[in-house]
C-alpha cells in the first residue's frame, strides 16, 4: 500500500517528498531496478538508432504480447514467455538483418510480417485464456508496484551483463553499424554481430518493459537516444548523453507516479518526449 502522503500528491517540501519515495521497498526496488534499465537503454538504443533498427526493436517489444499470453495460457511464468519470445524473435529477425545481403526494404517488409504474426499470434492466445490477465496487462502497459527484489536483481544482473558484452563488441560494432560493407570486407563478422546486437535488443527491451511496459518501451530506447544524436555525432559523449536522460527521466517518472494516480509509463514517456522536442528545437534554432 502507498502511504497517505503520495495519494495527497506532491508538496512544496521537494526534498522530504524524495525522501518518501524510499518509505516502503517496492518503490526501491522500482528506483534499483529503474536504474539498471536505463543504463543498458542508453548505449544500445543509440546503437539501435544509429544502425536503423527501430522497427525492429518495436516488434521485438510487440513479440512481448504473445509471450506473455502464451505462458499464461499453458501455465508457465510469464517471465519465461516474455524472454524466451524475445529470444526467438531475435533469432528470426536476425534472418533479414543489415548483416544480411538483402535490402533495407526487403527488412522492414519481414519485419512487419513478423510484427503481424506476433499480434495474430497474441490475441488468439488471450481468447483461449479464461482467466485474469492482469499480470499480461502490467507487462503491456508497465507497472512499478509489483517489483520484487528478486526482479530488481535479475535486472541489475542483466544489465551489468549486457553493458559487459557490449563492451567488448563496442568497436567492431560501431564500425559495422556505420559502415557494413567496409567492415565486411575488413574481415568484421557482420553476421555475427548483427545477430548479437539483435539478441542484446531483445534482452534490453524485455528488461526495458519491466518498467514502461512493452508498448511504451521506446521511452527509454529511442527517445533519449534520439535526442543525443541531436545534441552531438560523438559516439561516447553521445551514449553518454543518452543513459543521462534515461536515467533522469526514469527517476523523475518514476517519483511523479508515486505521488500521482497515473501510471509511471505515462510519465517516463512524457518527459523523453518533452526532452527530444527540447533538442529539436535547439537544433533548429542553432541552424537558424
Amino acid at each position: 500500500m502507498l502511504t497517505s502522503a503520495a495519494f495527497e500528491g506532491l508538496s512544496w517540501n521537494l526534498w522530504a517528498d524524495i525522501v518518501g519515495l524510499f518509505d516502503f521497498p517496492f518503490m526501491v526496488h522500482a528506483l534499483v531496478a529503474g536504474t539498471a534499465v536505463a543504463l543498458v537503454a542508453g548505449p544500445v538504443g543509440w546503437l539501435m538508432v544509429l544502425r536503423r533498427q527501430t522497427f525492429a526493436g518495436h516488434t521485438l517489444s510487440v513479440i512481448s504480447f504473445p509471450g506473455a499470453a502464451g505462458a499464461a495460457l499453458i501455465g508457465l511464468p510469464l517471465g519465461i514467455g516474455y524472454f524466451g519470445a524475445f529470444a526467438a524473435g531475435a533469432l528470426a529477425l536476425s534472418g533479414v538483418s543489415r548483416g544480411d545481403s538483402g535490402t533495407e526494404s526487403r527488412e522492414s517488409a519481414a519485419t512487419g510480417t513478423i510484427q503481424a504474426l506476433a499480434l495474430a499470434l497474441g490475441l488468439l492466445f488471450v481468447s483461449l485464456y479464461h482467466g485474469l490477465l492482469n499480470g499480461v496487462s502490467g507487462l503491456l502497459f508497465g507497472t512499478f508496484l509489483g517489483i520484487t527484489s528478486t526482479q530488481a536483481a535479475v535486472l541489475a544482473l542483466i544489465a551489468f551483463a549486457a553493458l559487459a558484452l557490449l563492451t567488448v563488441a563496442w568497436r567492431p560494432l560501431v564500425f559495422a553499424s556505420i559502415d557494413t560493407e567496409v567492415a565486411r570486407a575488413r574481415g568484421v563478422p557482420v553476421r555475427a554481430l548483427s545477430l548479437g546486437f539483435l539478441l542484446l535488443l531483445g534482452l534490453t527491451v524485455a528488461a526495458t518493459s519491466q518498467i514502461t511496459g512493452a508498448l511504451l518501451v521506446f521511452a527509454l530506447l529511442v527517445t533519449p537516444a534520439a535526442a543525443a544524436q541531436q545534441l552531438t555525432a560523438r559516439p561516447m559523449l553521445g551514449v553518454a548523453l543518452a543513459t543521462g536522460i534515461a536515467l533522469a527521466v526514469t527517476w523523475i517518472g518514476l517519483g511523479l507516479a508515486y505521488y500521482s494516480i497515473y501510471p509511471a509509463g505515462f510519465f517516463i514517456t512524457s518527459l523523453a518526449f518533452l526532452v527530444y522536442v527540447s533538442t529539436r528545437v535547439r537544433s533548429v534554432v542553432v541552424r537558424a
